[in-house]
């Protein structure tokens, strides 16, 4: 997971925040071993605004993995961790699974790691399934 962390750290570098001054960078570990990363790219129109989670999962279903297994998020431009706003979590639900492990941190030493479940409890779409 650290391994990740560092990976979505490097993705916040290329973000495009120019409003916020808040840079976001997302490491997505797909099943099959590949590192999508994605980042925020912000517009002045806020609701059109792309988040780096979202960004990476893009990423991957473009190039056609459908399943990912793992996910990190780094905001450097915070002191605390931040965690995926509810959009994203709607988005990941989707491609992961609630026992996926999902860490986030800022530019301090501080992680939080939590599960996909943990973060979108109650997630209808897995509980249909069943």
């Amino acid at each position: 997971m650290e391994m990740l962390f560092r990976e979505a750290r490097g993705a916040a570098e290329n973000a495009y925040a120019p409003y916020s001054k808040f840079r976001v960078g997302a490491a997505l570990l797909a099943a099959d071993g590949t590192i999508f990363t994605g980042c925020n790219v912000e517009n002045r129109s806020f609701g059109l605004t792309i988040c780096a989670e979202r960004s990476a999962v893009v990423q991957g279903i473009s190039q056609g993995r459908r399943s990912f297994t793992a996910l990190a998020i780094a905001a450097p431009d915070s002191a605390v961790p931040v965690g995926p706003c509810g959009a994203c979590r709607q988005v990941l639900s989707e491609f992961m699974a609630p026992e996926a492990p999902i860490r986030f941190g800022g530019s301090g030493p501080e992680r939080v790691d939590a599960t996909m479940g943990e973060l979108y409890p109650h997630d209808s779409l897995h509980d249909l399934a069943k």
